[in-house]
């Protein structure tokens, strides 16, 4: 396993100053955000010249490109465009996991399914994989549905998250179905009532995860996704992360 970081946590820097301001925090691996709300790199971005988005990225300073988080808010025609083009970008970076959020809850199971597998049907041909992120209020957070959609999707992974199963609705479901199909994992500390709190402070048993992930051989990242906490130095916490996962490993 391999303990990265990702630029979501610095969205108020440019992409060059996130990658930077990781790398200087000694992290070795990094895992790059495209979504259409983001001020490092979006879906359009990308769909629009591949060549300019790759010369981006290849300014990473050195960090190893984990994975993408890929989030397109356009629909129909355009959201698939938009994938390949991350997907062709994915291959030319070297880059296996795609990590996508799940449909809003209420939206028509089988649609999602479709919607998948359509994703997944993608990505296979670009040598890519996509992985589902376990999010509250999204059809990915109750463990039987994830199954559900993985059993019912072929190759669709999970991009795990155990800080729903601690705080809010999910809390206290069971997680131990899931962990056949992790794909990457995202790590903060959590309390029953604070999605996130200072390192040290919360319920997160990091040792229990590494545990089950390593049962199922597990070689992929461990993503640190901490974000600013008002009064609390946020490299500071993004440095203690580092340095208790890699004490794990």
């Amino acid at each position: 396993m391999i303990v990265a970081a990702t630029t979501e946590n610095f969205s108020e820097l440019s992409l060059s100053d996130a990658l930077q301001r990781i790398a200087d925090l000694e992290y070795t691996a990094v895992e790059i955000a495209i979504a259409d709300n983001s001020n490092h790199i979006t879906p359009s971005d990308v769909a629009r010249d591949r060549n300019e988005a790759h010369a981006i990225l290849r300014k990473s300073h050195r960090l190893e490109v984990t994975s993408f988080y890929v989030e397109i808010g356009g629909t129909g025609a355009e959201h698939y465009q938009q994938f390949e083009a991350i997907c062709e970008l994915a291959r030319i970076c070297k880059v296996v996991t795609l990590n996508v959020p799940s449909a809003e809850l209420g939206t028509p199971f089988n649609e999602e399914v479709e919607h998948l597998r359509r994703l997944v049907d993608i990505a296979d041909d670009y040598g890519a994989k996509v992985c589902i992120r376990n999010q509250s209020g999204r059809q990915a957070s109750d463990p039987d549905t994830i199954k559900v959609l993985c059993d019912n999707v072929d190759n669709l992974g999970l991009a795990f998250d155990p800080s729903i199963y601690i705080c809010g609705p999910d809390a206290g479901k069971d997680t131990d179905k899931v962990q056949p199909y992790v794909g990457h994992v995202y790590l903060r500390d959590t309390s029953a009532s604070d999605f996130q709190v200072k390192v040290g402070q919360g319920e997160v048993d990091y040792g229990r995860v590494i545990a089950q992930l390593s049962a199922f051989n597990y070689r992929r990242a461990l993503c640190v996704d901490v974000v600013e906490m008002p009064g609390i130095e946020h490299s500071a916490e993004m440095r203690k992360m580092r340095l208790l996962l890699e004490s794990l490993l």
